[in-house]
């Protein structure tokens, strides 16, 4: 799967989060993006731009949760829950779109 359907549920975060990626910047969406980067690139999703971290560098999920909780203070946990659950969603439709 090389282009993304934008007709599946979080497209379009991971459409930003790849962009974001490759620009190097680091958002919400590549984030995410790079937190399920395993899950999408099983989809065939290219994931470009991947910055290279230390071993001790925190991982995606606690710097999405800091920086959520430095935005939005103790609504980050919703916050974060919602946008786990949002990526989940693409990934499960898009596997499905695959088996068709």
């Amino acid at each position: 799967m090389k282009e993304i359907p934008v007709d599946l549920p979080g497209s379009e975060l991971i459409r930003t989060g790849l962009s974001d990626l490759h620009d190097g910047r680091e958002t919400e969406s590549s984030l995410l993006v790079e937190l399920a980067a395993s899950r999408l690139s099983s989809l065939g999703i290219e994931i470009g731009g991947m910055p290279v971290r230390a071993a001790d560098a925190e991982s995606p999920e606690h710097r999405l949760y800091s920086m959520l909780s430095d935005q939005l203070g103790s609504d980050a946990h919703s916050r974060y829950k919602a946008l786990l659950a949002r990526v989940a969603s693409f990934a499960s439709a898009a596997e499905n779109a695959a088996a068709r």
